[in-house]
Order: C-alpha cells, then structure tokens, then sequence
C-alpha cells in the first residue's frame, strides 16, 4: 500500500485531520466513544481549551509533534510523539511518549509511524519510548494505553476502545509490556451490600471514622482537598506525577458539569482528612456516537448529556486514595459503604473501578470484595531507542 507520512507540528492547521482519524477508522464500531472534538481542538462556546492546540497546560512543560499517514485523502493512521519536561525531571530519566495511536490494519502504516515518533524522540535524547496514551503516561492522564481484553462493551469516560488488531501491530514492532491496568464491573445488589455493611458497622465501632458528600458550591476547594490527598496517596504508585495548579483547576470546572456530589465523599479520622472516593455517572453513554452528521457535532452531544445526566445508572469510579497514615484502619470499608448506599438510593445500577494498577493488590482486592469482577484490561507499552 502505497501511503505517506507527514509530520504536524503543534498549532498546524493540518491537527484537524490528525483528530478525525479515528473517527474515519472506526466508523460502525458499536462500543467505539470518543471524546468531543472540543477536549482535542478546544471551543470557545464551550469554554474548553484542547489538548492539541498551543494555548494547553500540558505545552508548558512539554515539546510535542504529530505524525499523519494518509494514501491521497484516505487517513490510514496517526501518532504522537511527545517529551514531558515535568515527568521526565520528577524521575530523573529520559523517557520519551508516543500517543494518540491508530491505525488500519496494515504493519506498513503502523511500523512507519513508529519508526518517526522513535526518530523524533532519539533525536531530543530519549532512552526509551513509552505508549501509548494521550501525549504522555501520567497516571492522571485520560486515554491510557492499548485495549487488550473486554472489546465487547463500550468504554466509560477517558478510557480507550480500539480494535483487537492494536496489540499484534504493537508487539510485532518490537514494542513490549511494562505495565496493566484493569478495569472491574460491580451491579449493584443485596449480597455485596449485606458484607460492605456489617465490615463498615465493626469499622465504625472501633474508631471515629466520618464520612461526607462533596459540596459542588465550592468545587475549586473540594478538587483543592481531592489533590492533596491524591499527591500523597499515590505518590509510590507507577507512573505517578503530581497534579498541578492549572490540572486542578481543569478538574473543578470538569466536575460541575457531570458530577453527582454524593458520589464523590471525603473521610476523616478523628476529624482528620484521611481519604476520598470519587465515582461519576458515565457520561459516555449520551455521548456516544450516532453516526449521523446532525447527531454527532459537539453541541448535539453535550445537549443529550445535559438532558439525561440524571438518567444515567452507569457510574466509574475514577478516584480513590488513603493517606498513607490511615491505611490499613478500615476507612475504605466505610467510604466503600457510604457511597454504594447513596448509589443505591439514588438509583445507580452498576460501577466500574478503573484504570487499577494490575499490582495493586490492595485496591483489586478492595473490587473483588465488591462483587466485582474483571472485565477490560488495558496495556503500556515501552522499547529502547
């Protein structure tokens, strides 16, 4: 297959072409949910600032480019490469990025993509390339890594859907696994609850343990709260880089427009902040595609999202942390309780706790307990340069 691959510097006109491919791709795949266009070209209407234009936070400490495959105006695939200032000095290391990643079936197009993301970032003096994600691996960061099981249901907010073929194109360049996320899948129903409650009851017993709803009226402060506890929960976790001023921000303006504040709950201990638990209605279900031009521009999308936010009875669970001071005291029993019982009152059905770190033995355990079970997993990817 004859095809070309041209390289888009960040602010080109040409990211437009670079943000459809998928779209091109994976026209007709029932499971398929992208992100509006909006999160990756940015809207003024919309107040969103995109990832792929200049004005980004994550510009500021990174250097990125992209990479196109195209045979006349057919898009056969894309790339990104990036170097991530602020993760590599917080590791002391080298570690290029590539992201973004799709492709046709067809090694020729893939291979040639990677060899010019692993080009461009020998050429910056990376030792090593990791992908894909967005531009980076953060954990923090939406869109991780390569769907290798579970391609028979869609996927929940800021989490990637691709073909099976993916990994075989990945591998097949020489690219191996350096780590799994998981993803699980809990109804709601009496059996779990029955044994959630009665470990929460003895938790409470023991020790003064309080729990409480975020307060939405003063979101920047309660991301402000959510923040510092994850910066010091998950600060031996793979791939963890603190979150910054402008993140948080980010976050707060995020939540206000999906977020259901029981379902987010902060916990103390003797009055002290020691955990949060964070779950949202999924909103890609109104989200997803329609594959109807009318039905599937930005405005259309976010107009079914308001209009049935309240409906929806998916939720994921995104965020979980205990300061490392109050682990192992049963807080997460209680926190775990509190929200299912608000959930359940409210009418959710099912929640997914994702992207879990495959050795997380704590919070996979934590999920099993739930009644959960395993159902998607995801993979990171990393070769030498």
């Amino acid at each position: 297959m004859r095809f070309s691959i041209e390289e888009i510097p960040l602010g080109d006109r040409r990211i437009r072409s670079f943000a459809a491919v998928p779209w091109r791709l994976h026209r007709g795949d029932p499971n398929w949910t992208p992100p509006l266009r909006a999160e990756l070209l940015g809207s003024r209407l919309l107040r969103i600032t995109g990832l792929l234009t200049p004005s980004h936070p994550y510009h500021r400490d990174a250097e990125v480019t992209h990479f196109l495959a195209r045979r006349g105006r057919r898009l056969l695939g894309r790339v990104s490469a990036a170097v991530n200032r602020r993760f590599n000095e917080y590791y002391n290391d080298r570690i290029g990025f590539f992201g973004f990643f799709e492709s046709v079936d067809d090694f020729g197009v893939a291979g040639a993509l990677f060899d010019r993301a692993r080009e461009w970032l020998s050429e910056k003096g990376m030792r090593v390339m990791r992908g894909p994600g967005g531009y980076s691996n953060a954990t923090h960061e939406a869109h991780q890594g390569v769907l290798i099981d579970g391609f028979d249901t869609p996927p929940t907010v800021e989490l990637t859907h691709n073909p099976p073929y993916y990994d075989g194109l990945l591998a097949r360049y020489g690219l191996s696994k350096v780590k799994d996320y998981h993803a699980y899948w809990i109804e709601f129903d009496g059996q779990p609850f029955e044994r959630l409650k009665s470990l929460a009851d003895q938790v409470r017993k023991r020790r003064s343990i309080e729990t409480r709803p975020a307060d939405l009226s003063r979101a920047r402060e309660e991301v402000d709260l959510i923040v510092s506890i994850y910066n010091e929960a998950w600060a031996r976790n793979w791939g963890f880089l603190p979150l910054t001023d402008s993140e948080a921000a980010a976050m707060a303006e995020s939540l206000t427009l999906v977020a259901d504040p029981g379902l987010i709950r902060f916990a103390t201990v003797d009055g002290e902040l020691a955990a949060v638990l964070g779950a949202l209605p999924d909103p890609n279900v109104p989200l997803r595609p329609r594959w109807n031009p009318l039905l599937d521009n930005d405005f259309a999308r976010v107009a079914r999202l308001l209009l049935t936010r309240r409906r929806i009875k998916k939720t994921r669970l995104m965020f979980f942390g205990i300061r490392p001071k109050f682990r192992k005291l049963g807080v997460d029993a209680v926190l775990f309780h509190d929200v299912l019982s608000y959930g359940l009152s409210r009418g959710y059905r099912t929640c997914e706790p994702s992207m879990l770190l495959e050795d997380n033995d704590l919070i996979l355990r934590a999920s099993e307990f739930m009644g959960g079970r395993r159902y998607k997993t995801w993979r990171i990817y990393e070769m030498s340069i």
